[in-house]
């Protein structure tokens, strides 16, 4: 268990709120104690916050951003490049951000696919049931001019 202080004044332009948000949207939570300190230099609220550094928050703050352009060959970064403007429309769709439908990793491993169906989607890491369940409808309709060939969109 980690425990982190945080003291915001009570005129506060935002930028303390905001700070301590953002730890706290990335952090494991255990407890938050608060309370409101008046001095002679003023009033400010003193949060204790003790929280568990998760290997979820390891990972992410270590994680490097990929540039999938240098990664993928020119026809699968097409794809993919298609592939994320589904994803888009999917998200915005179900009112979503659009790493929830689908992460860049996942959306460059169905772009190697030759065909994307429910099968195919399920053997990619991270996707599972409930993603394909709830979002593989908009990655393997096809237009009726391409049912013929047998190609993706």
């Amino acid at each position: 268990m980690q425990i982190k202080l945080f003291t915001i004044p009570v005129g506060d332009s935002g930028a303390a709120q905001q700070e301590m948000n953002a730890f706290l949207k990335a952090h494991k939570i255990l407890e938050i104690e608060q309370k409101l300190i008046s001095n002679d230099n003023g009033a400010y609220w003193c949060f204790c916050v003790r929280y568990i550094e998760t290997a979820f928050n390891i990972a992410s703050e270590s994680k490097a951003r990929v540039d999938y352009r240098q990664v993928l060959d020119e026809p699968t970064f097409q794809k993919f490049t298609h592939l994320r403007a589904i994803r888009k429309q999917a998200a915005a769709a179900e009112g979503l951000p659009a790493f929830i439908v689908f992460t860049d990793e996942e959306l460059a491993e169905l772009a190697k696919l030759e065909e994307i169906t429910i099968k195919s989607m399920l053997g990619i890491k991270g996707i599972g049931d409930k993603k394909v369940e709830r979002y593989a409808h908009y990655f393997t309709a096809k237009p009726e001019s391409n049912e013929a060939t047998g190609a993706v969109a």
